[in-house]
């Protein structure tokens, strides 16, 4: 999943990123409510994390601006102002969930997850297709109890396919899903990272036919025959 990150504290901005990164999301950070828009017109995203401190567009009016456009954008405010007031208008001007400064990473990454189960109307962490389960909690992939060792990036796209069970996922909507803006992708690396998990799934003796090629279009991971 893809994640903008408006913070303009560099630091912490960079030290929420790399966390976020090693837990398998794809992450683009904006510094100020200008980039933060630039970002949001050009790229979607499944949750955006948003401080209110920002420079040149202050963060309520980026966060009317989106929903001006968005009624479906995951919004969660990560701000310093912890007054019940500031929690209020955030939440009233539509933003989904409100996290104040300090804060511990673990939570951070619940209520990204959280979000994320309400984008997809997901009510579980774990989600399942034709026997293989997928814990959004702990990053484990199983089949029949026999977990499946995948890297970050093939994890992140299985789970993206497996939050769309059942759709037709085109080729771009994956990579725009899975890698950050600025990723300089070879032709086929979606390619061989789908092959990857395929391979996978077969070697733990997953035999059926759950992520499906669309010619033209791009995959489809769904279960049983159609």
């Amino acid at each position: 999943m893809k994640i903008l990150l408006i913070e303009d504290e560099e630091e912490l901005s960079k030290i929420v990123a790399r966390g976020l990164l090693k837990c398998g999301y794809a992450v683009d950070s904006a510094y100020d409510g200008e980039e933060a828009l630039d970002y949001y017109e050009i790229n979607e995203y499944d949750v955006i994390v948003l401080d209110l401190n920002i420079p040149k567009i202050e963060g309520l009016e980026v966060l009317k601006r989106i929903r001006q456009k968005d009624k479906k954008a995951k919004i969660l405010i990560l701000s310093a102002r912890s007054a019940i007031d500031d929690k209020v208008k955030g939440l009233d001007m539509g933003a989904n969930d409100y996290l104040t400064k300090p804060f511990d990473f673990l939570e951070l990454e619940a209520r990204i997850r959280n979000l994320s189960r309400m984008a997809y109307i997901q009510q579980e962490n774990e989600l399942y297709c034709g026997g293989v389960y997928l814990n959004m909690s702990t990053k484990v992939v199983s089949f029949q109890s026999i977990k499946l060792n995948l890297t970050k990036k093939e994890y992140s796209i299985l789970e993206y396919m497996m939050l769309k069970k059942g759709q037709v996922i085109s080729t771009k909507q994956l990579i725009d899903h899975v890698w950050d803006s600025e990723a300089d992708l070879y032709p086929d690396t979606l390619k061989y990272h789908i092959h990857s998990i395929k391979k996978k799934l077969v070697d733990v003796n997953c035999n059926q036919n759950l992520i499906r090629n669309i010619r033209g279009i791009g995959y489809k991971i769904t279960e049983g025959e159609e």
